[in-house]
């Protein structure tokens, strides 16, 4: 009888730990997020996302009403929404081609909530095959579990999909061809990570920056600097303005207002103004200083905060983190629940990796204790965050004031939200508000509530065939976001004016949802319903 070499024993038990990690993390956040999505709790950009991957696999690639919707046409000129749309004006997301295979298998909102979990687990294995190349079995295990059990990690994963869930997963192999010494691939995953979004270069500038400055791959530091900043500039400044000008009126106009001084820059304008502007970052940096640190103690606290006295984790992060830190604008950039943690995590896991390489004698029990430590803290601050409302049947959305909803009492709204759905065509154009609009994203026209009219594909202007509203959420205790009370407000307002000239008929009203539908006649019954639902949510509107 043979046996196994202690070595090949522990990588196997190392193995074997960090596959169930990677299956304990993906059945609990899969089954909070499809939990999250069956109660109407996705939002806007989920559908978006999925009606672009809906058009594609239709042969109508990157087309979307709901970008149109949310494009600066729409939003500052005050246009009307387009079916023709191409969303690579606003984000230059050309790795979705990779997933539409799969999506076209599949053609459904919750393939993307798949996806997106399925990608995050499996970067974690990934991970460890990258943490083994430097470390012993029991730290490589931990890396891991500092990164499943990262907040900056859970909280993007329960939210609505986007793009930014590719990159762990790349960066990890990017990372581990380069250690691997297999060149090949470390361009090819260079290549896959760029193609994630226009800006992910600034992660590959870190990794760059790092390879330069530790003199490891002098070579290949200069050329993935090179690559990203011209990969960046070539996009931003030349591809995408042929489809929009989204990408700089919307963004960089807006969430770097402090660093230009045109309402259309260019990325190289903003780089310009970061550089020999270096006071308004610091202004910037002091402006809600208390959010930025809370962000970044965020970033450091599964790692045990490590990062602190890591060189290559200033160096790598910097750039990513920078670019997060000084939008004054957009408060989700410092967010730890949202999806731009996802650019920074990977650098600074990869750095703690390095620097246990060099202090392996420092593992040692009191440090493992505290590690674990932070790991559960992360995961404690994660359950009480709730992000995106995910986790909203364990944690309330308010403790002061307390307000709370429980999982029955949400998926026995959701079966009569669905009750209605059902009686809308397939074919027909739609509003509705942000919570509804994935459930209906799987066709041609769909727009955000309170708006009622999109131009179609020959550019006439045409009024929706149904409007959907879900006014349940603005009955006491059940606002879960402010901006919402406005749009249900515009929506009321819009019933009303429609019931005036017309236009409109009401469909059915259950539960607080209200169907409004073009050219019928409102049944006495469902009139009245909807004049009893009207006087009880009066005094919510003011």
């Amino acid at each position: 009888m043979k046996f196994k070499p202690l070595d090949s024993w522990n990588n196997q038990t190392g193995f074997r730990q960090v596959t169930i990690l990677a299956a304990i993390f993906f059945i609990l956040v899969l089954t909070f997020s499809i939990i999250r999505y069956e109660s109407f709790l996705a939002s806007y950009d989920h559908g978006l996302f999925n009606q672009v991957f809906w058009n594609s696999i239709h042969g109508r690639f990157f087309q979307s009403s709901l970008s149109s919707g949310a494009s600066s046409a729409s939003l500052i000129d005050r246009q009307l929404s387009s079916p023709s749309y191409i969303h690579l004006g606003q984000h230059f997301v050309i790795n979705f081609l990779i997933w539409m295979p799969i999506y076209a298998l599949f053609p459904s909102p919750v393939t993307l909530i798949v996806l997106q979990v399925a990608l995050i687990a499996a970067a974690g294995i990934v991970l460890y095959l990258l943490a083994r190349h430097y470390l012993s079995v029991p730290l490589s295990v931990m890396i891991v579990a500092s990164y499943y059990g990262a907040n900056g990690v859970i909280g993007p994963t329960l939210g609505n999909f986007y793009e930014h869930c590719q990159l762990p997963l790349f960066i990890f192999s990017l990372l581990l061809a380069l250690e691997k010494q297999k060149w090949v691939w470390f361009w090819i995953f260079a290549a896959l990570t760029l193609g994630i979004r226009e800006e992910t270069g600034i992660s590959l500038f870190g990794i760059g920056a790092y390879l330069i400055v530790s003199r490891r791959y002098l070579r290949a530091g200069i050329a993935l600097c090179v690559l990203s900043f011209s990969y960046v500039s070539l996009i931003t400044n030349v591809v995408m303005p042929m489809f929009s000008d989204d990408n700089s009126r919307l963004y960089l106009a807006n969430f770097f207002r402090k660093f230009v001084k045109t309402e259309n820059p260019s990325t190289l304008e903003l780089l310009w103004g970061i550089v020999t502007q270096p006071q308004i970052i610091i202004e910037v940096f002091f402006n809600d200083l208390e959010r930025r640190i809370r962000f970044i103690l965020g970033l450091w606290l599964p790692l045990a905060f490590i990062p602190v006295v890591s060189l290559p984790a200033w160096i790598m992060s910097s750039f990513p983190l920078l670019v997060l830190l000084v939008q004054v604008y957009n408060k989700s950039a410092t967010s730890i629940n949202t999806r731009y943690t996802l650019s920074v995590i990977p650098l600074l896991v990869y750095a703690v990796i390095l620097w246990w390489s060099e202090h392996p004698e420092r593992f040692k029990p009191r440090l493992h204790r505290f590690w674990i430590g932070c790991i559960g803290l992360s995961l404690l601050f994660t359950l009480t965050s709730n992000p995106y409302g995910a986790l909203y049947f364990l944690s309330p959305y308010s403790f002061n004031p307390l307000v709370y909803q429980s999982l029955p009492e949400q998926l026995e709204h959701a079966t009569d939200l669905q009750t209605v759905l059902k009686l809308i065509p397939q074919a027909a154009s739609v509003s509705t508000s942000g919570y509804i609009v994935s459930h209906l994203s799987g066709r041609r026209n769909l727009i955000r509530l309170e708006v009622m009219q999109f131009r179609d594909e020959e550019g006439k202007v045409v009024d929706v065939d149904y409007a959907l509203l879900d006014l349940w959420q603005l009955q006491q205790h059940n606002l879960k976001v402010p901006l919402d009370r406005g749009r249900v407000r515009g929506a009321v307002r819009f019933t009303d004016e429609a019931l005036r000239n017309g236009s409109y008929g009401i469909a059915e009203v259950l539960d607080g949802v209200v169907l409004v539908q073009k050219g019928i006649t409102s049944k006495p019954e469902v009139l009245a319903a909807w004049s009893k639902l009207r006087q009880e949510i009066q005094p919510l509107m003011k």
